[in-house]
């Protein structure tokens, strides 16, 4: 297994998900991580060495988790050699890839609050290098769309953590929206703490969807609305589908993990002021 990118919520649960996979197969996973900034400048010599490193094992199969474009590129030679399985938003081939859909996140994240009423939604952007914030964010913008309302985009988020979303949170103007939907949990949770502190609280004020559900979303203050993403079941098929390749010398479709509406307390019809 081959990590090209930093080790947040949705990597980390998909490793478990293949730790898991690789039990049940009676297989052994080897993991090699390739951390690069947010930038995504100079990383292709590090997936080089990696896979290099696989091969001269040698190995079975290599599965890769990568977030950026141009991964797929890297892989070419591998293929030649062994089954390849590209975990990604964006493939460059269907065949031989495993991922969720952020698209469906973004668009059904945004459809639930304009469901109950809200025509003024505001979309915090996760970082632009990282094809699940692209995907997220035509998602959103889809949505907004065929409502025929207005997207409002609040710029690229540096990394994935709550800081940008505290940033965006202090940033925006509070009477220019009543719904926000957040490219993930972590930037929503800054963005809660931002409008909380300047008087407003969801869902009396606003409503706020994110992505991932994470553990702790359910003890955010309010409990957070969000699409569900089955990163662990993510792990697990993509190692189903590499016993696959294994077994029978043959290339696979690709399979999508869709994402789940999960409400709670943070999203509510706009209040009439």
């Amino acid at each position: 297994m081959l990590t090209v990118g930093e080790l947040v919520h949705g990597s980390a649960q998909i490793l478990t998900g293949l730790s898991q996979g690789a039990r049940t197969l009676e297989q052994t996973l080897m993991h090699a991580q390739v951390d690069i900034g947010y930038e995504a400048d100079g990383w292709q010599e590090e997936v080089r060495r990696a896979v290099d490193h696989f091969l001269s094992v040698p190995v079975d199969g290599i599965i890769v988790s990568a977030s950026i474009p141009g991964v797929d590129e890297m892989l070419d030679a591998a293929r030649g050699y062994v089954p390849v399985v590209n975990l990604s938003e964006r493939p460059r081939s269907a065949a031989d890839s495993v991922g969720t859909h952020s698209f469906t996140a973004g668009l059904e994240g945004t459809r639930h609050l304009i469901d109950l009423g809200h025509t003024g939604i505001v979309h915090v952007a996760g970082p632009a290098t990282r094809n699940e914030a692209l995907e997220r964010e035509l998602g959103y913008r889809q949505a907004m769309e065929e409502a025929g309302l207005a997207p409002m985009v609040l710029g690229s988020a540096r990394d994935w953590s709550s800081a940008p979303g505290y940033e965006a949170g202090c940033s925006v103007d509070p009477d220019s929206f009543t719904a926000v939907f957040a490219a993930n949990d972590e930037l929503a949770l800054g963005f809660l703490s931002a409008l909380e502190q300047a008087g407003r609280k969801a869902p009396d004020d606003y409503s706020i969807v994110g992505v991932d559900d994470m553990p702790a979303a359910a003890y955010f203050s309010p409990p957070l609305t969000t699409m569900r993403l089955d990163f662990r079941g993510v792990g697990r098929t993509s190692l189903r589908m590499m016993h696959e390749m294994i077994r029978t010398g043959k290339s696979t479709p690709r399979r999508t993990i869709e994402p789940e509406l999960v409400v709670r307390r943070s999203t509510a019809r706009p209040t009439v002021r």
